[in-house]
């Protein structure tokens, strides 16, 4: 009886170090950089830590997004898309968290940038 007890602490001790190794990877802060895609073509790459407040327009066919980066942060402020999701989806950057903006029509993705080789996002 007394084994198989410390068996099983030792079982529970390995799957504890385990989700504990995994959250930290997983939950490893990123980088303060986003890519700006449209069409599925690179438009640019941007270090939101260096970048100044400014606003500019992405163009894809006939639709416009206009970008805003302010207080090294950044979303989409005005978009002629007929749902505005990428309008409601928020900021990415700082406290604000890392999920990428996405609009469908006019196929315009903002995302955080992973430090990775081969450059994919996680």
């Amino acid at each position: 009886m007394k084994k198989t007890r410390i068996i099983v602490i030792i079982i529970v001790l390995i799957f504890a170090a385990a989700l504990a190794g995994s959250l930290m990877i997983w939950c490893k802060p990123r980088g303060n950089v986003v890519n700006i895609r449209s069409g599925g073509e690179m438009i640019c790459s941007i270090d939101l830590s260096d970048a100044e407040d400014c606003e500019f327009d992405v163009n894809y066919s006939g639709g416009v997004n206009t970008i805003e980066i302010k207080d090294h942060m950044i979303h989409v402020k005005e978009a002629d898309c007929p749902d505005g999701i990428c309008i409601k989806t928020g900021w990415i950057g700082g406290e604000k968290g890392a999920a990428p903006i996405v609009c469908l029509p006019n196929r315009l993705v903002i995302e955080p940038a992973d430090d990775t080789a081969d450059g994919r996002t996680r």
